[in-house]
């Protein structure tokens, strides 16, 4: 019997016991007196370098309610695990920031606690701005220390049971987190490292674009290789040199015209990231946006899978499914996007070696296709082209015969989809 039982008491030393010291660690360990970033720099003249910063981070985005008060918080994060309610963010005394110092936000940023000592959940992405720069923190903090007050208690996150519990989210830490600022790279040039430090840190691009495991943490070797978006059933494409579902033939004028105003000659800014490119890349200089896109030019190509190649010889169904597709295609699409799928210029994308038809998952395609697809109203494209809704038009079964029609044609070698993919991502809502 004491044979048996030394194996269980063991694994429940090894699941409980351990998780428990993690969090007793990073309660009580005050991670100033460990951090070995510089001291902090006065704020005085900061406030217009932090504004910028929080554009670069795209702040307001998550800590504003739609339609709600700027930085106030209470925005809603789905999650697998539940909603996490962002936190207000401006400098109320009470409910917001106003009695936090410098070194209290830096440890947000860096360590992911709050004042308190408590953890916060990495919905919050402290595991990309554990990269920001100590003086960057401060410039931030400045910053929202100057816009106003609102009094608006935060909301108690829904988590469900057991990721509520603190001790889950200790492990969860002890597992994929190490604060660590951004090093540069001494074999690159100071342009690379500001792109590197943008899109690893502030702009937490690996947020979205990398793959998640089970419990939510991103895939450290398929960093930036594209993955599907939790809960909001979109694909963030690769952001890597990947030749067909990534940017390895676009052109850095290509990626950098794409960020910055939301279209270029190789695709167009729809869904999240149009949100993205208009609350956040548009405002960011030229310079910065020219370094992210040399950057992003430069990321080799993880391991994740790429769409299977259309079988050589389909069977008369499918052919049939394909000739449909392209009657339709005729009929709805060829005006814009051109019989040969080419495109005209930036108001219509091509659809001739897209890298979002190359994607593993169809869903991009079938969600624009259903609700529309609108570009970002940005300072370099003020009047952008906008693609109408067919999900009111054409049933489940045409807009899967068109989908696989686009997504088999003019070189594209993507497998085809069905109507039930369609059914799928018909009733969730658009935004």
């Amino acid at each position: 019997m004491k044979r048996f039982l030394l194996p269980i008491v063991a694994g429940v030393f090894i699941l409980v016991a351990i998780p428990a010291f993690i969090l007793m660690r990073d309660m009580f360990v005050d991670p100033l007196k460990v951090s070995t970033s510089s001291a902090p720099t006065e704020m005085a003249g900061e406030a217009s370098r932090g504004s910028y910063l929080a554009r670069a981070g795209n702040c307001m985005a998550c800590h504003t309610v739609r339609g709600g008060m700027a930085y106030a918080g209470g925005r809603a994060i789905s999650t697998p695990y539940g909603d996490i309610y962002t936190s207000n963010i401006t400098p109320d005394p009470e409910t917001g920031i106003g009695t936090w110092s410098s070194d209290d936000f830096w440890r947000a940023l860096h360590h992911g606690k709050s004042k308190s000592g408590r953890l916060l959940y990495p919905a919050f992405p402290y595991t990309n701005y554990t990269n920001v720069t100590r003086a960057d923190s401060d410039a931030l903090f400045a910053y929202l220390k100057t816009i106003p007050p609102v009094r608006q208690e935060n909301r108690t996150h829904a988590l469900r049971f057991p990721y509520n519990q603190p001790i889950v989210l200790a492990a969860w830490r002890g597992l994929y987190f190490r604060p660590g600022e951004y090093v540069p790279a001494d074999h690159q040039n100071a342009q690379w490292n500001r792109g590197a430090y943008l899109v690893k840190g502030l702009g937490h691009c690996s947020a979205c674009h990398t793959a998640r495991n089970a419990l939510g943490a991103s895939s450290t070797k398929n960093d930036l290789a594209g993955g599907m978006m939790p809960v909001s059933n979109w694909y963030a494409s690769a952001l890597t040199s990947s030749g067909e579902e990534g940017l390895g033939d676009w052109r850095v004028k290509d990626v950098r015209d794409f960020l910055h105003t939301g279209v270029s000659a190789r695709g167009a800014a729809f869904g999240p990231m149009a949100g993205v490119v208009s609350t956040s890349l548009q405002h960011l200089s030229g310079d910065d946006i020219e370094a992210m896109a040399i950057y992003l030019k430069s990321i080799a190509p993880g391991t994740m899978p790429v769409a299977r190649s259309a079988p050589t010889e389909r069977s008369p169904e499918a052919t049939a499914v394909l000739e449909d597709g392209g009657r339709l295609y005729e009929r709805h699409c060829a005006e814009c996007h051109l019989a040969n799928g080419k495109g005209a210029g930036i108001a219509y994308p091509p659809l001739a070696g897209s890298s979002t038809l190359h994607a593993p998952s169809p869903v991009n395609a079938i969600r624009i296709v259903l609700n529309g697809g609108f570009a970002p109203v940005t300072h370099g494209n003020p009047r952008p082209y906008g693609m109408p809704p067919f999900g009111t038009t054409l049933s489940d079964y045409e807009i899967a015969a068109v989908v696989s029609y686009i997504r088999t044609s003019w070189g594209n070698d993507s497998p085809m989809v069905t109507p039930i993919d369609v059914m799928r991502f018909r009733g969730i809502p658009a935004d």
